[in-house]
């Protein structure tokens, strides 16, 4: 008997799914979808409640939490390990930590497909998130989230620049002393607020842009700009809600990262669920 380490068996389910792209249309999407156009449909606080109990059940039933145990968490520690013996990088702890919510939708791609296999066959696997190497979408959605690393890389220049500004330029010389300067000093204040008000800029653009745009790639043939302009209307359709969803993604991540990222073990994984039925609610099927 031959006990699988980790790297074999991503390595099998790479072989055990279709080439990148090679999936047909009429085999990956339903073939009464294939001249759709997306429709907006409005929503409420009822909606984004069934969506998060909804994400959590695809997450209970497919425990992908154990992913973020072995392979992502660890990354994690090493990052806060890092940034407390080299002072120059604590700066850039917490943008990076926020910064989750801005590349998250690419990296929850996976969730978003485990949830539509689910949804299909009524189970869910891990090996379900590597159908989406072969989506016919797959060139679109790699660059939609290229714009997003990049959108992430720009707020981490920022963030570099209004520490630079304010408490800067030297790096700290400690976690400890970094953390007392930013709640004691004015200095510290005016990092806070001016981090926080150009984050919310960032998270609005980032949320406008792509809350209906991977998960409608994956559901329905579309082009990028038309996955694009559906997730913008679907935001301006409905502002207070997807206000409300916003805050709800800024608060479990801000949550979760409390003490030591332990939560994202559970928040990142719903919330990438969640994010497929929320778009099953904004767009009509």
């Amino acid at each position: 008997m031959h006990i699988r380490n980790p790297m074999e068996w991503v390595l099998e389910r790479f072989q055990a799914n279709p080439g990148i792209g090679t999936a047909h249309p009429r085999e990956y999407w339903p073939e009464d979808r294939l001249h759709e156009r997306p429709v907006v449909n409005y929503i409420d606080n009822g909606d984004l409640g069934d969506a998060l109990t909804r994400g959590w059940h695809d997450f209970a039933a497919a425990r992908t939490d154990v992913v973020m145990v072995f392979l992502i968490y660890p990354v994690l520690v090493l990052f806060v390990a890092a940034a407390d013996k080299w002072g120059d990088v604590l700066p850039l702890l917490f943008p990076t930590a926020s910064g989750f919510a801005l590349v998250g939708p690419f990296f929850a791609v996976g969730l978003y497909e485990m949830s539509r296999q689910r949804e299909r066959t009524g189970t869910a696997q891990w090996s379900d998130s590597f159908a989406v190497l072969s989506s016919p979408a797959i060139g679109s959605i790699c660059f939609m989230g290229l714009l997003l690393i990049a959108v992430f890389l720009a707020w981490l220049g920022v963030a570099t620049g209004i520490y630079d500004l304010t408490m800067g330029p030297e790096g700290p010389v400690s976690a400890l002393s970094f953390a007392l300067a930013v709640i004691t000093t004015p200095a510290g204040w005016a990092m806070a607020v001016l981090g926080v008000l150009a984050g919310g800029v960032f998270a609005v653009l980032v949320l406008t842009i792509s809350v209906v745009t991977f998960p409608l790639l994956l559901d329905r043939p579309a082009t990028l700009k038309i996955a694009i302009q559906t997730s913008v209307a679907a935001v301006r359709q409905n502002p207070g809600p997807m206000a409300r969803w916003g805050a709800l993604v800024a608060g479990g991540l801000l949550l979760g990262s409390l003490p030591c990222f332990i939560g994202l073990i559970v928040v990142l994984w719903v919330l990438g669920h969640a994010t497929w039925h929320l778009y099953r609610k904004l767009v009509d099927n």
